[in-house]
């Protein structure tokens, strides 16, 4: 049973007898959940009147059902000194139907009606005895709570020692018992001897006050029947219609109205194109069923409780869907106070304290479909239509992603709905130019001569005495494989995915702004937002330890502190900032690490007889380097992730928003260096300060700094690049986000069957809650764009070097869009609804991305591969103004005898060697200047440079251009937003004229009935209705007893009105005769 709130009064009386306790009796009602605010104000002051606070349980009625009170509860409410106002008696939902199966589904509270909108959770760690008055120990303290017949009757056996009479129940007066049962709680020590913890009874004093106050302010309690000794316990929250209406126009929720109008159909070509484009799409639609793809738009407004008559209001329990149900309940549990127990605000900190465990909305029953198709709850057309790897090729539901999870995440799934679209277009390019490269590889007059052993170039040794001379023919399946990745088409390729970047983002505007307008998000406000737990914790630590520091100095009249300063947070700021270079400095040791060991097994590779090991070198070092990059990548990003949590908590953030934005940084800034620190040693240090033969320079002064293969080290890019996107898009995105939530399922199905068999037979079959509370905690959606982000930046940032990155992209997010899905549909808890008109910080990320990506490609196509040498040989150094010798033009020569002594090949294989070549541009040893850069060196480097500034403007130039001529707003949509407001201005002259006449009309009515009443003077206007204006109370002001004829609307009571006392409507009204009642 719960307590109901009702027109009824609390009395507090104390008998001076053996027993020494007081008694407190409370009248309770029919309902199941908690209404009187007599309650509440007993919890508040239990200790002023020496009790302890009850145990925060309490019993389930029978069915609801909605009577007058009893006779007997009238009686005793006539001995009462406090009243309740009868405005705050519970308004019933009217409307709604009551049945096993609504019972069945866990949906309910238990009178079948009333639906479960938030589900409180907290661990229960002693059984509260609830006894007779004869069996009940007069050495504890008790609560009698007299009910009006609506507990469980008492069994004979169990009265009859004590009777009805006056001398029972240890001395307890009676006089009451005849009319009403009575059932004692145990208040103050523990059930079945077990001492109770001093932390569990705070705990329970918090939510008493915490939940006294939710039933102030307006909302429905239902608890379980029997509570668990140890284990999880229920609170189930329901919110009555007043509520709900109150708190939408609070929160400014719009919802659509009666008026409605025609989209305007495209004519001419577009509309032809329009139609063959649905025509073609329709097989990949969603079947989602009442899904609205007519012409015919409802118009929508800010919910008022003066304006009900102008929405559809066909039924009061689905007005509101279960979602903006949930974010109403949570609104009001993020606000309610904890003021006496633990100075307090919200769900969030109480949670933190942990006071209760968890606090989520409910699902919408099972995901698997049970029965008829046309049966099917939101939550199961999400899973046959959206969360099935089966469902792939079809379209994302996104309006019912938004209806069931919110404005927040549906926002995130139709960008990455768009990310994923738009990446089609770029995988075709990036196959296009990856067959150009196959196609021309083998007329490739570079690779031809790198591979053609008739021009026998000798090349220096790769080390220090191990190595001996070899020839560059050896080197022909690099220069190859280059090819397919370091072409014309790349420098085009790279120039278009700079494009592609401005026109995602540009796209990704036009989206959002039609969803922002489809879901009625144009001009909604921000949320105010309450402190965070940490925050208010170190606030009320500074303002205590300030009254400290006053009492011991006695100074007076000084301010309150109001709130943390950079002085409170400078701590934090100084581990953040050093914590920060200590973790790039681990980054860089890192790929340091990984560099020694590319250096030391090369070495020894080098050294070993086996000719096979030692052609093998580069290949062997490559694979092997990168594979342990990628697993340093992989441990590191986990480590950052907690490691940038860490860091924002210390910096105390006031609010979610600045919270989230602050992690959002930190976190972007570690993973990001992570992620590229090894290809940005790739792509701009390796082989750029190896030095030259005869001058090389040595790590530990025993080995060399690694140089690029003779290809180039393009190739070792897109090596890189391939293996850790590929590897950390398989293993970090896929696996870890399958595999880890099945290993905790698995975990906890273990830990279920360690209970008993006996246990196991005892329980009932899990409702609702009980099934939601075991999935996985909503923990936001940092880390799904995070990991779309990094993928991001592997797409644009280096996409020149490898240009099947979109393609493995795609692949990748057609996988992850059904994962995520999965995910959010059958393994996390229903998170809150949360309304947002953008992606937030996460647009302001991709802009920066794609502006650096066009300097990383500029680059690399200056710095990293042969492009610009090629366009300098061709254009100003070949004698045939093709490319035949420009192999032998890249490399210089060196004479072996300015080895170092002791570095120079022992018996060498090619014999006797006087010169060998090596791949840079300087002078000949002849020269007067030798081993110094030649002009070709500047020429070549004043060409990059060049081509890094003309690539940057044309890129941004170009892209400002695609900017322009793709407008923000559609334009349908600014028509659509001007038609909207003028239908509404409209609408609400139409109902301020109908007002007056109705008005008028009264007040001719009147005159006619009494010709000598009072008229309004000469020169006064006849009153205008609306916000302000008044209309009697009782029958005539709206509330129609027979259900016919008109009425005239009544004003909606204001908040500060809503808990006073005015009267209260009977319970059997024409529904169809009130707007709201409050």
């Amino acid at each position: 049973m719960a307590f109901r709130r009702s027109p009824s009064s609390t009395c507090a009386e104390s008998w001076p007898n053996g027993a020494g306790f007081k008694r407190v009796a409370t009248v309770l009602s029919e309902s199941s959940s908690i209404h009187s605010d007599a309650l509440c104000y007993l919890n508040k002051d239990m200790s002023g009147i020496g009790l302890e606070p009850m145990s925060y349980s309490t019993l389930e009625p029978g069915p609801y059902r909605e009577e007058p009170w009893a006779e007997e509860s009238q009686s005793l409410l006539q001995r009462n000194s406090m009243q309740v106002s009868p405005s705050e008696d519970k308004i019933p939902v009217m409307g709604s139907t009551s049945g096993p199966h609504a019972i069945g589904e866990g949906l309910y509270f238990s009178d079948g009606r009333r639906k479960v909108d938030y589900v409180l959770v907290f661990h229960q760690r002693r059984h509260t005895s609830i006894r007779s008055p004869a069996s009940a120990s007069v050495s504890q303290d008790r609560l009698s709570i007299v009910s009006n017949g609506n507990f469980p009757s008492m069994a004979a056996s169990d009265v009859a020692p004590g009777g009805s009479g006056g001398g029972g129940g240890g001395g307890i007066p009676g006089g009451e018992g005849a009319g009403a049962s009575e059932v004692f709680m145990e208040l103050g020590g523990a059930g079945d001897g077990e001492p109770m913890e001093p932390g569990d009874h705070e705990m329970r004093l918090i939510r008493q006050e915490f939940e006294a106050n939710l039933l102030e302010a307006g909302l429905e309690i239902e608890r379980d029947r029997e509570l668990k000794s140890h284990g999880p316990s229920f609170t189930r929250v329901h919110a009555p219609w007043p509520v709900l209406c109150r708190e939408a126009e609070f929160l400014k929720i719009r919802v659509p109205t009666k008026t409605s109008y025609e989209i305007k159909e495209e004519t001419g070509f577009g509309s032809s194109m329009s139609t063959v484009w649905r025509t073609l799409t329709k097989p990949f639609q969603p079947k989602v069923p009442h899904q609205d793809h007519g012409r015919t738009k409802f118009l929508s407004h800010c919910f008022s409780r003066d304006k009900l008559h102008l929405y559809n209001i066909t039924s009061k329990d689905t007005f509101f869907d279960n979602s903006t149900r949930g974010r109403i309940v949570y609104e009001i549990l993020r606000r309610t106070v904890c003021a006496r127990t633990c100075q307090t605000i919200g769900i969030s900190t109480l949670i933190a304290k942990g006071v209760y465990d968890a606090a989520f909305p409910l699902h919408d029953g099972d995901y698997k479909v049970i029965g008829h198709l046309e049966e099917r709850n939101d939550r199961q057309v999400l899973h046959e239509e959206w969360a099935r790897y089966s469902a792939f090729y079809k379209y994302q539901p996104i309006d019912l992603v938004r209806k069931y999870f919110g404005e927040k995440i549906g926002l995130y799934f139709a960008w990455l709905g768009v990310y994923t679209q738009l990446l089609v277009p770029a995988s075709i390019v990036g196959i296009i130019v990856f067959g150009y490269g196959v196609a021309t590889m083998d007329t490739n007059i570079p690779s031809l001569e790198m591979c053609d052993q008739r021009l026998n170039f000798t090349m220096c040794p790769l080390c220090d005495r191990a190595c001996d001379f070899w020839h560059l023919s050896t080197a022909c399946g690099t220069a190859k494989a280059s090819h397919l990745f370091d072409n014309p088409a790349t420098v085009f390729f790279a120039i278009f995915m700079s494009l592609w970047a401005v026109l995602f983002l540009e796209q990704w505007k036009r989206r959002q702004i039609s969803l922002s307008f489809s879901w009625d998000l144009t001009g909604i406000e921000e949320d105010e937002e309450h402190p965070r737990p940490r925050y208010e914790t170190v606030l009320l630590q500074k303002r205590q330890k300030k009254q400290n520091n006053k009492k011991k100095k006695k100074k007076k009249n000084e301010s309150p502190i109001e709130k943390l300063t950079w002085k409170d947070r400078l701590p934090g700021y100084l581990i953040n900032v050093s914590s920060i270079l200590f973790m790039f400095a681990l980054t860089f040791s890192a790929v340091f690490g990984v560099i020694i060991y590319r250096i030391t097994i090369s070495a020894i590779m080098a050294m070993s007889p086996d000719p096979e090991i030692r052609h093998n070198v580069r290949v062997t070092v490559t694979a092997t380097a990168v594979i342990i990059n990628l697993v340093v990548i992989l441990i590191l990003d986990e480590i950052y992730g907690a490691v940038a949590v860490w860091l924002t908590e210390l910096e105390i953030p006031k609010t979610e928003t600045n919270f989230e934005e602050r992690l959002i940084l930190k976190a972007f800034l570690l993973k990001f260096m992570n992620a590229y620190a090894p290809i940005f040693y790739v792509a701009f240090f390796k082989g750029r300060f190896a030095g030259r033969p005869g001058n090389y320079v040595y790590v530990f002064n025993d080995f060399r700094m690694e140089e690029c293969a003779p290809g180039g080290c393009l190739i070792e890019l897109c090596i890189q690049l391939s293996i850790i996107m590929l590897g950390k898009q398989l293993i970090q995105n896929n696996i870890f986000e399958i595999g880890i939530p099945k290993l905790k399922k698995l975990v906890r199905t273990l830990k279920e069957k360690e209970t008993t068999p006996k246990a196991r037979e005892e329980e009932k079959p899990p409702q609702q809650w009980n099934l939601d509370y075991a999935l996985a905690p909503f923990e936001g959606l940092t880390p799904e764009y995070m990991e779309m982000i990094i993928q991001f930046g592997f797409v644009s940032l280096f996409v020149a070097s490898f240009p099947l990155a979109p393609l493995f992209a795609l692949l990748n997010n057609i996988i992850e869009i059904r994962l995520d899905a999965k995910k959010f549909v059958t393994e996390l808890r229903r998170p809150v609804a949360a309304r947002a008109k953008d992606i937030g910080i996460w647009y302001n990320v991709l802009s920066g991305m794609g502006k650096f990506s066009v300097i990383i490609n500029a680059f690399v196509i200056s710095f990293t591969s042969d492009f610009i040498p090629r366009l300098v040989y061709e254009y100003m150094y070949s004698p045939t103004g093709t490319m035949h010798g420009f192999i032998d033009h890249t490399l210089s020569y060196f004479n072996v005898s300015d080895l170092k002594p002791g570095t120079a090949p022992q018996n060498s294989e090619l014999g006797n060697i006087t010169l060998c070549r090596y791949k840079d541009y300087r002078e000949p040893p002849w020269s007067p200047d030798a081993y110094q850069f030649s002009k070709q060196y500047w020429c070549v480097l004043a060409a990059r440079l060049a081509f890094v500034i003309l690539f940057q403007n044309l890129v941004m130039f170009l892209s400002l251009v695609v900017a322009w001529v793709i407008p923000d707003v559609p334009k349908t949509i600014v028509e659509q937003l001007k038609r909207e407001k003028k239908l509404l201005v409209d609408v609400f002259l139409q109902e301020e004229k109908e007002k007056l006449q109705l008005i008028q009309r009264l007040f001719a009515k009147d005159a006619t009935l009494h010709p000598s009443g009072n008229t309004l003077p000469p020169g006064q206007d006849l009153p205008i209705p609306g916000r302000y204006s008044t209309l009697p109370s009782g029958p005539t002001a709206g509330e129609d007893r027979g259900g016919g004829g008109p009425r005239a609307r009544c004003r909606a009571a204001s908040f500060s009105q809503f808990n006073r006392n005015i009267a209260s409507s009977p319970m059997k009204e024409n529904e169809n005769s009130k707007h709201t009642a409050v």
